[in-house]
């Protein structure tokens, strides 16, 4: 079946409501010539088919605000704030948003409005509600006490669906629950086979930049864990991983003696790479990567977004790569379980939920489904979290080392104490390496990977006011409800005055009990309720084993963004008033989770230079 380009298969879809107006007119014209002897001239029937979609388009926006508005009145409460606006659709507030997005900092807006109107408002663009909050009581209950009544949503999947598919992350429903049945065994235990695959590629990426840092060159860290969790999560998955580590590190723009080929990861947010200027290890990684920011801008135009990808899918022109390593790997899987099952080696009836300890992901999932679509959807699902999530914290862990030296003696200490100079990290070194989990901890709280995420009520909710007094706020069906983590994360009412200050030791002194343990859910880099991550636990052991490996080898870490100026925020980022300890010398971005535009330069101290 031949497939449509996104635009025309938008209009298709659109066809029946962008018939009614001009039918409308074209009735009451022939009702008018035929029953009332009425002939309306030329020029005004042109005019009245012109005028009919925007005249109806109105009626249908005012008719919604009416409805909305009468049906909270009935259960005696209010639709969120709406945000203060000048043109219709709140052109002028995207026109803000969009200028302000190169040079103030992350989330600056949505900072503001929080602070100008509350921790719920209604943030209606493009004529739509879009709820926002981050009051961790509402959270809870999109995610957990009222999980049944929220959903992803359509506009999701189909923004996501050339990437994700219907992987666990973009499916809901029936579909969800089969792929979290799939995936649950799998992330059950702990597996010493996960530290053998974390051991190989920290050695391979370590070993890059100390010979990098031989030269007198700073590194893009960044860069480094982006191919050191993409290698890892390859190999863990499919038990083949991609090789990014084989590929040269990217030079700073100062430096110049600069690799012909680019970074693993880019100067996210400028043009796609050109294959040529790719080195061939490097290739799978750069096209997933083209293919998330692909994705993400798709979510700028809400449901429209096929309009401006018109004649053809811009993520999936960047999947040939990703394509070319996975299908063939699937392939061989379903037929390897095939050729097992047809000499009858195994009952595909039995041990779905036994998972051997040098068993992938892969091997896992083909005993459930032979499905070639459903096993690749998944296995995508799984890298993104597994890599990006990842690969972000390590990213801000090591701005906070650098940031904060003081910090980093005293995890290198524990380091040293627990695991030693040279040991490799045991499960059990990690449990005990309490400030290691600590400092994870508020790397997480202050960078978290996914800063905004979303829900879509399946049919109306009340939300019960915080406030003695105040009306209960009414979520209309349908309705995009957005919770910003990264709000709820640096709340001062939540976490204490200090809130925008790094200190791990929120985590292991007083405040514990005074903010965390009366109130978990303002605590959600791993997302909550039914949905929650199963491979969060992976995360931290795949954190701290990198980490503990680097502290091993490095006793200091200097920032250098200076080597490459594109990657130095501008005075409205770094100055911030939401920036983490009064200033930050990184440039935090968003795609589908966060980034640091351009890179994150250091340099490193060996531990043997004194």
């Amino acid at each position: 079946m031949v497939s449509l380009p996104p635009g025309p298969r938008y209009l298709i879809q659109q066809l029946p409501k962008l018939l009614i107006p001009p039918t409308v007119v074209y009735a009451l014209a022939y009702l008018a010539r035929e029953h009332l002897r009425v002939s309306s001239p030329a020029w005004l029937l042109v005019l009245a088919y012109a005028s009919s979609w925007p005249i109806a388009f109105a009626l249908l926006v005012q008719y919604h605000c009416y409805t909305n508005a009468r049906r909270a009145r009935a259960l005696g409460a209010v639709m969120p704030r709406e945000i203060d606006h000048k043109w219709p659709g709140s052109i002028d507030v995207l026109q803000r948003i969009f200028a302000s997005d190169k040079t103030r900092y992350m989330g600056n807006s949505i900072f503001r409005w929080a602070e100008q109107y509350g921790n719920t408002f209604n943030f209606r663009v493009m004529f739509e509600d879009r709820i926002l909050t981050c009051e961790p009581d509402y959270i809870k209950m999109m995610l957990a006490t009222e999980f049944n009544h929220y959903e992803k949503g359509p506009l999701l999947y189909e923004q996501l669906n050339t990437l994700l598919g219907q992987g666990v992350f973009n499916s809901d429903g029936e579909m969800w629950k089969f792929h979290r049945t799939m995936t649950r065994p799998f992330f059950s235990r702990d597996r010493i086979t996960h530290f053998d695959i974390f051991d190989r590629h920290a050695d391979h990426a370590l070993n890059k930049v100390a010979a990098r840092l031989h030269e007198g060159v700073p590194i893009d860290w960044q860069d480094v864990v982006s191919r050191f969790t993409m290698d890892s999560a390859t190999e863990f998955l499919f038990g083949k991983d991609v090789r990014s580590l084989d590929a040269p590190l990217p030079y700073p723009s100062t430096f110049s003696a600069q690799t012909p080929f680019a970074s693993a990861v880019g100067d996210a947010g400028s043009p796609a790479t050109t294959e040529e200027a790719v080195h061939p290890a490097d290739r799978f990684v750069r096209a997933f990567q083209d293919a998330l920011e692909a994705t993400s801008i798709r979510g700028r135009f809400l449901q429209s977004w096929p309009l401006f990808e018109f004649w053809g899918d811009r993520v999936k022109q960047y999947l040939k790569a990703v394509d070319e390593f996975i299908d063939p790997i699937v392939e061989n899987a379903l037929r390897r379980k095939a050729e097992r099952v047809g000499a009858g080696e195994v009952d595909e009836k039995e041990g779905k939920e036994n998972v051997r300890d040098d068993e992938t992901l892969l091997e896992h999932l083909v005993k459930f489904t032979d499905d070639h679509k459903v096993i690749k959807d998944e296995t995508l699902n799984i890298l993104l979290a597994g890599r990006d999530t990842t690969s972000c914290t390590l990213t801000f862990a090591v701005y906070a080392l650098a940031e904060h030296p003081e910090v980093l003696k005293r995890l290198r200490a524990e380091v040293l104490s627990v695991v030693g100079p040279i040991q490799r990290p045991t499960y059990d070194n990690v449990r005990e390496m309490k400030y290691m989990r600590a400092f994870i901890n508020e790397v997480l709280r202050l960078w978290p990977p996914v800063p905004v995420n979303s829900r879509c009520s399946i049919e109306p909710m009340i939300w019960k006011s915080l406030v003695p007094g105040e009306p209960d706020i009414y979520i209309p069906p349908r309705t995009r409800c957005l919770y910003a983590v990264l709000l709820m994360h640096r709340r001062k009412d939540l976490w204490g005055p200090d809130a925008l200050n790094f200190d791990p030791d929120r985590f292991l002194d007083e405040r514990v009990q005074k903010y965390l343990v009366p109130n978990p859910f303002i605590f959600l880099p791993f997302n909550a309720g039914p949905r929650i991550c199963l491979g969060q636990q992976f995360a931290y052991n795949e954190i701290s084993f990198m980490l503990t490996r680097l502290l091993q080898r490095f006793s200091g870490i200097t920032l250098r963004q200076d080597a490459h100026p594109s990657a130095v925020p501008p005075p409205g980022v770094e100055r911030s008033p939401y920036a983490v300890d009064g200033g930050e010398r990184v440039w935090m971005r968003s795609h589908l989770t966060t980034y640091a535009k351009n890179g994150l330069w250091v340099e490193m101290q060996q531990a043997n230079e004194g």
